[in-house]
């Protein structure tokens, strides 16, 4: 039987668009690990800090997509460090916070210099039909800007263009 409190529906799941970057997938996954400089390309997620250690907390700084100009902390943890294909973190399940979820960021090598990003979130449990109704809009738009910021920055670095990887992405520039 399905834990009420976790268990995983389809419906309940946020994913940006998958996006084809002309960069090696070892750029990119450099790029997300690389938690420091977050902010210097991150729309969204703007500060981060990790072990990326299986376990360890990842504590971020979201800019909050409700109320722009305000930021957000958020804690999860990470669950998957797969090198070069996946880094994932979640949040568990707690009674003062009851809104259990899970984000996969997923590269897809495509050829030595070409790669598919996609990040995903699921919402689980009996609270994700929830948090999807009035979450999922400003998260999906917050994982596309971030996953399109991701491409510019690392076919920025796989042409060696520093100044262009080190400008900050953001929607009005697309």
């Amino acid at each position: 039987m399905n834990d009420p409190k976790t268990y995983y529906d389809e419906a309940n799941v946020v994913r940006s668009d998958a996006v084809e970057i002309d960069a090696p997938a070892s750029i990119v996954w450099s790029i997300l690990i690389d938690l420091d400089r977050y902010g210097e390309w991150n729309p969204f997620c703007v500060h981060a800090r990790s072990t990326l250690k299986m376990g360890d907390p990842v504590y971020m700084t979201l800019n909050d997509y409700t109320a722009p100009g305000r930021l957000a902390t958020n804690v999860e943890y990470v669950c998957a460090f797969e090198p070069e294909r996946r880094l994932s973190w979640e949040a568990y399940w707690n009674e003062a916070w009851p809104y259990a979820a899970r984000r996969d960021q997923t590269i897809e090598p495509l050829g030595p210099d070409r790669c598919r990003y996609q990040s995903s979130d699921a919402f689980l449990g009996e609270t994700g039909v929830h948090v999807m109704r009035f979450c999922g809009g400003w998260v999906k738009r917050a994982f596309d800007d971030s996953a399109r910021a991701l491409k510019a920055r690392a076919e920025a670095f796989a042409r060696g263009d520093m100044s262009g990887a080190m400008k900050q992405w953001t929607p009005e520039a697309a």
